[in-house]
């Protein structure tokens, strides 16, 4: 599947046919994504600050939901903590996607369960390869003298790392010992 085969399939679930508005999409998506970033899958949903449904499209890096070529509202996959749906009369089926970066909600959503599932597996496959990516980064040797602040910031971070289940006790152990030195 390619770029535009997931666009027009969300198109197509949102019962949106204007080619401008599929257009645009490609162009934000295209202006966005990186080299290695692939597609994964596309559903239809509203952002509650939206009236019109937009597109959601699922990255091998982030969430997109994109609405009338403008700029997406990303969520990072090495972000994503939990994604439920949930159903009401109103809004129908309720996407809620809680990340390290703020929790979004997403109303209406066309196939919700099968997305959000999804969108569960690539940002687990995101943290694994994010994890093992700051292991081989990880220098040998203990950082540099940090302020008291800076070292705070990032003893913070771990800790929200670890709670969110992106480091092991182990990992937070040791990249807590390599900040204190």
């Amino acid at each position: 599947m390619d770029w535009s085969d997931l666009i027009d399939t969300a198109f197509d679930v949102a019962g949106n046919s204007s080619s401008d508005h599929r257009a645009a999409a490609l162009r934000t998506i295209e202006a966005n994504v990186g080299a290695d970033e692939k597609p994964i899958a596309s559903t239809a949903g509203r952002h509650p600050d939206h009236f019109r449904k937009g597109v959601l499209v699922l990255t091998t890096h982030r969430l997109l939901f994109l609405k009338d070529g403008k700029p997406p509202v990303p969520v990072p996959l090495p972000a994503v903590t939990d994604a439920t749906v949930t159903r009401t009369r109103i809004n129908g089926e309720v996407l809620l996607v809680v990340a390290l970066t703020g929790s979004h909600r997403f109303e209406d959503v066309v196939k919700a369960e099968v997305f959000a599932e999804q969108l569960r597996a690539a940002a687990r496959l995101a943290r694994e390869g994010s994890r093992k990516q700051q292991l081989a980064a990880a220098p040998a040797a203990p950082a540099p003298a940090s302020t008291g602040a800076e070292l705070l910031d990032q003893l913070e971070r771990l800790a929200a790392l670890h709670t969110a289940g992106a480091l092991t006790a182990e990992e937070f152990t040791r990249a807590k010992q390599r900040l204190i030195g």
